[in-house]
């Protein structure tokens, strides 16, 4: 019998440790106990309500009247009780961008973020993506084996995002490692949120000066007359959700195309089978397991549950989509998850970040077609934190082959 993971000091379940990333699930069930929204400690000393129920999730996101996302009304740190130094800080600290305003102030920037994202060309995303993924590629396949998470996953929708946002090359490096910083567990993610920001803001007087076809380019400049700071906190907004989750989602994809039977023997049915996996994982292993925080504007019940003035509510996205209540028949086809959250404040980038899973993964199984994984384990450890969903390592290997099997012409130009 597994042996349940232990609880804070306060009594609550912990969405952070090597327990949890041990067995989310776990975790999760514990958090049910308490009814469709509970108490969790989500860094040390840090609590905040949490809900796991499917349709109170879908409640809160969509009820804009009573919860909002502007995290100036978090109480505990308005009164000193987070410490300054907490690994949460750099994703639910507020910031003047799309992710934490609210009616008005949101449409605006709403309205900034949707027309810029819509600028991207499909055809030039997918060319950018299939290019960096085979610059990846081409450092790893004549090695036999590698760690398709750390060489491939992670830094995959770095390169995509660092050529989108019209970073220079000398520059991508730095954004690489701020980004992976920003969403850690440990203190480094403060310093990893200051790099990226400052990153951004070199970035932002780059195009003023050099204006180009890119989303740095295009915010600046665009029609809602956002200044730097607006524009820099957008842009921190759209690549910090952005790179984390599609990393985590191409590395959940992989996995079960390379593990599970009923993909893993039609791999030759080709895209087909590649989205049906990426909808499966969307539903199993969301990326962003713990987000979507919002603020009561005054006390209130959510579905019984009391919620108080000034708590972060946390939305489970993994325990929502693994709700039991859920019908049994409903089928990973089915795009009612809350992977993407839901509301007004639902993903932006919904069909571009497919794209990039999509062809990262179709590039690299096309390339490493014998490719399987090394671990006998049914489930990767996890990296430790409560808002991500993201395997540790994915160690595999395949026979080693040639650079020179590689499109040279989609090599031409690619990231380093």
């Amino acid at each position: 019998m597994t042996t349940p993971p232990p609880l804070s000091a306060s009594g609550c379940p912990m969405l952070h440790g090597a327990a949890f990333a041990a067995q989310p699930q776990a975790t999760y069930d514990q958090l049910r106990s308490q009814g469709p929204v509970g108490w969790a400690e989500i860094a040390p000393t840090v609590h905040a309500l949490v809900v796991t129920q499917h349709r109170a999730a879908v409640t809160l996101l969509n009820d804009t009247r009573t919860y909002s996302k502007d995290s100036r009304r978090w109480a505990a740190l308005a009164n000193g009780e987070v410490p300054g130094d907490s690994p949460v800080l750099g994703m639910m600290a507020w910031r003047p961008s799309v992710l934490y305003t609210d009616d008005q102030e949101h449409a605006r920037l709403r309205w900034a973020m949707d027309d810029c994202i819509a600028r991207i060309s499909p055809h030039w995303l997918r060319e950018i993506t299939q290019r960096s993924a085979l610059t990846l590629i081409a450092r790893i396949i004549g090695d036999g084996q590698a760690d398709i998470m750390s060489d491939f996953a992670d830094i995959l929708p770095m390169l995509v995002f660092a050529e989108l946002l019209g970073c220079p090359p000398e520059k991508s490096t730095r954004m690489v490692r701020a980004c992976q910083d920003l969403i850690s567990a440990g203190p480094e993610a403060a310093q990893g949120a200051a790099d990226f920001a400052g990153l951004l803001y070199e970035l932002i007087q780059i195009r003023r000066a050099q204006p180009g076809q890119d989303l740095t380019s295009w915010m600046i400049n665009h029609a809602a007359a956002l200044t730097d700071e607006e524009a820099l906190n957008q842009l921190f907004c759209a690549v910090g959700a952005g790179i984390i989750p599609a990393a985590a989602c191409t590395a959940w994809t992989l996995h079960l195309l390379l593990r599970d039977d009923d993909y893993a023997g039609n791999l030759a049915a080709g895209t087909l089978t590649v989205r049906r996996a990426l909808e499966k994982a969307l539903w199993q292993r969301p990326p962003m397991a713990n987000f979507s925080v919002h603020f009561a504007r005054h006390d209130t019940y959510l579905h019984g549950a009391y919620v108080q003035a000034g708590t972060p509510v946390l939305i489970s996205h993994a325990a929502a989509n693994t709700d039991p209540a859920l019908p049994d028949d409903l089928g990973y086809d089915n795009r009612s998850h809350l992977a993407w959250s839901a509301g007004p404040h639902r993903c932006p980038a919904i069909s571009q970040a497919t794209t990039i899973v999509q062809t990262g993964v179709e590039t690299v199984l096309d390339q490493l077609w014998d490719m399987e994984l090394t671990s006998t384990d049914p489930e990767p450890l996890l990296r430790h934190g409560p808002f991500h969903q993201c395997p540790q390592t994915m160690p595999v290997r395949f026979r080693p082959k040639s650079q020179d099997r590689l499109p040279t012409a989609a090599l031409a130009g690619g990231s380093s």
